[in-house]
């Protein structure tokens, strides 16, 4: 069963993290986004999985895969690698995900900056523009929007 948060017409509400889970940016955070703007301007490539070419899963494969993980592949098997959060707590280093064709998860990308509720950038690849990063708030992406998690970098570091 697939479900489609639509947040298009709304705001979102920043709310406070609970005392005991405050985001404290971490070496991994800082890690992947790091190495994800590595391969900006790297081409567009369906299946794409090194410096020669990369879709959205492809790099966010290889951006983790310099820290020592392994993902799935494919954006949909990605969205339900790691637990989903509330759009209002997102964080850098959170996965996003859209459903760009037919009804499902088919795009993804790395939460890099979160500057205000209207201003909250992620690195993709483009098929149009490579690897790039854009404001996930905009009407195109806020229409596709589906789902947001956070991966446990302390945990993985740890595999």
């Amino acid at each position: 069963m697939f479900c489609m948060i639509n947040v298009s017409s709304c705001k979102i509400l920043r709310s406070k993290a609970p005392e005991n889970t405050p985001f404290r940016e971490n070496i991994y955070t800082k890690k992947i986004i790091s190495i994800a703007r590595n391969y900006t301007g790297v081409p567009y490539k369906s299946g794409g999985n090194n410096e020669k070419g990369l879709d959205c899963s492809g790099l966010i494969c290889l951006s983790f895969k310099e820290i020592g993980v392994k993902l799935p592949r494919i954006s949909w098997q990605q969205a339900e690698y790691f637990p989903a959060i509330s759009l209002p707590n997102i964080q850098k280093g959170d996965l996003v995900f859209f459903v760009t064709v037919g009804k499902n998860i088919s795009h993804a990308g790395i939460v890099t900056e979160v500057i205000s509720e209207d201003d909250i950038r992620f690195i993709h690849a483009s098929s149009s523009k490579g690897v790039i990063e854009d404001n996930m708030m905009t009407s195109y992406w806020k229409s596709r929007f589906a789902k947001v998690c956070r991966p446990k970098y302390a945990e993985l570091a740890k595999q």
